[in-house]
């Protein structure tokens, strides 16, 4: 269900007022790094599941920075 490199939104802004994650990490736990501030956090995958939401066009938006295009 959670790859690598996938990008996920949690319901809960982080302090920094990012919402969109990226998986870097899958086994018993996920690791996430805030797209935002690019601190780490680990969830339990029923933690995630509860608190993930649909990432919609973030995907995108990480496709075209990494590109060096602006949306």
């Amino acid at each position: 269900m959670y790859e690598l490199n996938q990008i996920v939104r949690l319901k809960k802004p982080h302090p920094c007022g990012g919402k969109d994650w990226e998986i870097v990490r899958v086994g018993e736990d996920i690791k996430l790094r805030c797209l935002t501030c690019g601190r780490f956090v680990n969830l339990t995958r029923d933690e995630l599941k509860k608190q993930a939401r649909p990432a919609g066009n973030a995907e995108e938006k990480k496709a075209n920075e990494e590109s060096g295009k602006k949306v």
